[in-house]
């Protein structure tokens, strides 16, 4: 099984911008697809974005495109997420998840889950 832990959370004003990692442990993360998901209190849980094995391929929600990067490093078994940029309603629990071989938007395709770290934006 691999373990995935989000670190990188906090308060930060809108405009402001945060960088979230993802280090994975037990398992290597290097041959599946990596996402970022969020949930903010009272929603469902979101789709962010998404890097393929090789980051070949990236792909973001329309709410986050061109604010947010996702990257990774297979040598450190860990992925990025830069957030620039930030407004108030980016405000949620983001999660790391591990997927299979294709890219995806759907979190049914991510088997494995991080805690989640808390980011809030204030206005």
């Amino acid at each position: 099984q691999v373990q995935l832990v989000e670190s990188g959370g906090g308060l930060v004003q809108a405009g402001g911008s945060l960088r979230l990692s993802c280090a994975a442990s037990g398992r290597t993360i290097s041959l599946y697809t990596m996402g970022w998901f969020r949930q903010a209190p009272g929603k469902e849980r979101e789709f962010v974005a998404a890097i393929s094995w090789r980051s070949e391929s990236t792909s973001y929600s329309d709410s986050v495109k061109g604010r947010f990067t996702i990257s990774r490093d297979n040598a450190k078994n860990t992925v990025y997420l830069q957030m620039n940029s930030l407004k108030p309603e980016d405000t949620a629990v983001y999660y790391c998840a591990r997927g299979s071989r294709a890219l995806s938007k759907v979190s049914a395709d991510f088997g494995s889950w991080g805690q989640g770290t808390q980011v809030t934006v204030s206005s």
